[in-house]
C-alpha cells in the first residue's frame, strides 16, 4: 500500500543574520505497510517519526526539500497527489484532542471532515452517525462541545475524524500519552480493528510496550533514519537485532530497566558510519561504517 525508500529531508534555515544553512532531519528512512496491518514507528523525540507523517501527508514546510521515493499503491505519492488523497484515502490522527476546535460541536467538526473527504451532506451525516454509533459515541455528543467531553470520549471523535471518510491509510501520531490505562487500550483496540477491516495502519509512538500490543511490525527510527523493522513476537523472542533496538527494550522496567547512556546526535552533528556508534558498546574502530551497511539491509529484511 504504501512505499518509503531512501527519503530524506532537508530544511533550509537561517543561521545568523541572513546567512542560510541546510539542515537535513531525515537521510535515507525506508517503510513499507501493507493492507491489513499495523507497523508501529518508534524511537526518540527528534528521530524523524511526525516529520515521516507530514511528508507522506503533504504538509511539510515550504522550507523543507524532499528526496527518495513514497509510493501509494504503485504510485509516485507526489506533493499535488498528497494534497488530493488527504482526508479521503490518507488520513491522520493527531496526538493531541486540542487539535478539535473548542468553538464548533463535535458532531459538527466530524460531520465537516466527511465532507471534505467528498461525501455529500446527507451521506456525511449518515456517516456521523454511524460512526459515532461504531465508538459508543451517543447522538447526544455531537451537539457537545470538546471541553464538555471525557478524554477517551475526545479521543473517539479524533478517531471518527479519520475515519468517518473512507480512507485507506491511518496515520496515528502519538495517540496514547498522557491517557488512563483503560483509554490506552480502547485506543490501540481501534486501530487494531481499522487494520482488520483492510486498512493500513502506522502507529507512532515512543512506548514500544503499548505498540507490541497491536503492531504486527516495527520500525525503529534515530537520528533521522530506519536502522531496523522487525516482526512484533521479535522483541519478547530475543530477535532483535541493531544494539539500539535492543537497548530500547532493555530500558523498560520490566527488562531489567537499564538506560541508554548517551543522547541522540543532533541533525548537524551526526556522526560518520552508524549513527549509534558514538552510544554502542559493540563498535570497534573499523565497525562503524560496516555497522551502517549491514543494519541498512536488515532493517528491510
Amino acid at each position: 500500500m504504501l512505499s518509503v525508500q531512501n527519503l530524506s529531508i532537508t530544511f533550509t534555515m537561517y543561521d545568523r543574520g541572513l546567512a542560510q544553512k541546510q539542515l537535513t532531519a531525515i537521510t535515507q528512512l525506508d517503510l513499507d505497510v501493507q493492507a491489513g496491518e499495523v507497523v508501529a514507528v518508534v524511537g526518540a523525540s527528534g528521530s524523524g517519526k511526525s516529520l515521516l507523517a507530514h511528508a507522506i501527508l503533504g504538509i511539510l514546510p515550504d522550507n523543507a526539500q524532499v528526496s527518495g521515493q513514497m509510493r501509494f499503491k504503485g504510485e509516485p505519492l507526489t506533493p499535488n497527489r498528497s494534497r488530493d488523497l488527504r482526508g479521503k484515502s490518507i488520513a491522520l490522527i493527531p496526538q493531541s484532542i486540542g487539535y478539535l476546535d473548542p468553538l464548533m460541536q463535535v458532531g459538527r467538526q466530524v460531520e465537516r471532515t466527511a465532507k471534505l473527504g467528498g461525501l455529500p451532506r446527507p451521506a456525511a451525516r449518515t456517516a456521523v452517525d454511524r460512526t459515532f454509533d461504531r465508538y459508543g459515541l451517543g447522538s447526544i455528543v455531537k451537539r457537545l462541545y470538546p471541553f464538555q467531553l471525557s478524554g477517551g470520549m475526545a479521543r473517539r471523535v479524533l478517531v471518527s475524524t479519520a475515519v468517518v471518510s473512507p480512507v485507506e491509510l491511518v496515520i496515528a501520531d502519538e495517540p496514547t500519552p498522557g491517557l488512563h490505562p483503560d483509554v490506552v487500550t480502547e485506543t490501540l483496540n481501534h486501530l487494531r480493528e481499522l487494520a482488520s477491516e483492510g486498512k493500513g495502519v502506522i502507529l507512532i509512538t515512543h512506548d514500544i510496550e503499548a505498540a507490541l500490543q497491536i503492531a504486527d511490525r516495527v520500525a525503529v527510527f534515530y537520528a533521522g533514519t530506519t536502522i531496523e523493522i522487525a516482526h512484533a513476537q521479535d522483541f519478547p523472542n530475543g530477535k532483535i537485532r541493531h544494539p539500539y533496538t535492543i537497548a530500547l527494550w532493555r530500558s523498560l522496567p520490566q527488562n531489567d530497566f537499564i538506560p541508554v547512556p548517551g543522547s541522540q546526535p543532533s541533525p548537524d552533528a551526526l556522526p560518520d558510519g552508524c549513527l549509534f556508534s558514538d552510544r554502542c558498546p559493540w563498535v570497534t574502530p573499523n565497525a562503524a561504517s560496516i555497522a551502517l551497511r549491514f543494519y541498512r539491509f536488515v532493517a528491510l529484511q
